[in-house]
């Protein structure tokens, strides 16, 4: 009697915690695949300005939140060796200027010796044509001939040597006024590099000097980005990208707004993956922007992949090893379809009349 008793209480515990497991029918309705990601917000063009030149950070010129236009001066940098190189040069320009086309240019005299040498030729000419039309009539000694001939020769030779001089002399004067001049050149531009200009219309974000400090060419300056308009970027883990394309719509939640949703489109898929991470970068322009966003402002994205309509779905939790759910009948295999964050799709496996228990 008493191990009878035992039986019958041992079978009702059975009944009752199989009357109290958890079974549901699939449901028939709308599911959307989508790729979840984290977001982070940055102004458009965001970069990052950079002295081009050593020196000391005399003044900012602008402040954070100021907006700009292109070309407006940020950064002001001062050093004294540039000014002192500015100077040489244009004091090296005016010399060679002065050796070209001055009053006492090295070519006028030069011009002014062709000149004598071209008398002395023409002198010399004249007199050995003389003396060679009395040789001719035998008339003075072969010495005399002898001699005008070779002054003749020799001042013909000196004014071509002068020039060749000449020539040579001016294309040495030109290089070098030239190489002045281009000089004179790099050293104002050095000069102006000692001013940094923005690069775009928009916001400064940030300065990361203040006057006094030590300023070089591998530290960032400034923080200079679009005022208006905002990306939203995306790391998307490796195993999803191949899903993504561009003008995909996205759903973003922002911290900042409380869970707000706000519509999105995929602006541009980075081709390189980031091995830190294994994630690739993907871009995306709202809809319609939030009133107010800053930069790193962070939240989450679900990239719209799919959509069906009246698809046989259960919810994920059912799923036994991704390809099974159990039965009345015990646990059968199933073919899934699209993945939402919370459901999937049935598409072979059980109907909408069969009951699935939750597995422990």
């Amino acid at each position: 009697m008493y191990k009878l008793i035992l039986w019958v209480y041992f079978c009702t515990i059975l009944v009752s915690c199989n009357d109290k497991e958890e079974k549901i029918l699939p449901v028939i309705t709308n599911i959307t695949e989508s790729v979840y990601s984290s977001v982070t917000i940055q102004p458009d063009s965001l970069y990052q300005a950079y002295g081009s030149v050593n020196g000391i950070l005399d003044k900012n010129l602008v402040e954070e939140g100021d907006r700009i236009e292109k070309g407006t001066a940020l950064i002001q940098i001062i050093n004294s060796n540039p000014k002192l190189n500015t100077e040489n040069a244009k004091l090296s320009l005016e010399l060679a200027k002065k050796n070209y086309n001055g009053s006492a240019a090295i070519l006028n005299s030069i011009e002014e010796e062709i000149k004598a040498a071209a008398l002395k030729a023409t002198n010399d000419s004249i007199n050995y044509c003389r003396q060679k039309n009395l040789w001719n009539q035998q008339i003075g000694s072969k010495v005399e001939y002898d001699t005008k001939k070779l002054a003749y020769e020799l001042s013909a030779n000196a004014m071509d040597l002068l020039k060749n001089k000449y020539d040579r002399t001016k294309d040495e004067l030109q290089t070098q006024l030239k190489q002045a001049e281009n000089n004179y050149k790099t050293s104002l531009i050095t000069t102006k590099d000692f001013t940094i200009n923005s690069k775009i219309n928009g916001k400064v974000y940030a300065l990361y000097k203040n006057p006094g400090e030590i300023v070089n060419t591998l530290e960032p300056l400034a923080s200079i980005g679009s005022a208006t308009v905002f990306m939203i970027e995306m790391l998307v883990d490796e195993v999803d990208i191949v899903l993504l394309k561009k003008g995909q719509k996205a759903i973003i939640t922002l911290d900042a707004y409380n869970g707000e949703a706000f519509t999105a489109r995929v602006h541009k898929i980075y081709p390189k993956k980031d091995e830190r991470n294994q994630t690739f970068m993907v871009e995306a322009l709202f809809d319609k922007a939030p009133k107010v966003l800053y930069p790193g402002l962070s939240g989450e994205a679900n990239i719209l992949i799919a959509t069906k309509k009246n698809a046989l779905t259960i919810p994920k939790q059912y799923l036994i090893d991704d390809n099974k759910v159990k039965t009345e009948n015990g646990i059968v295999d199933i073919v899934i379809g699209l993945q939402s964050m919370d459901t999937v799709e049935i598409l072979s496996g059980i109907t909408e009349q069969t009951w699935i228990y939750k597995p422990n």
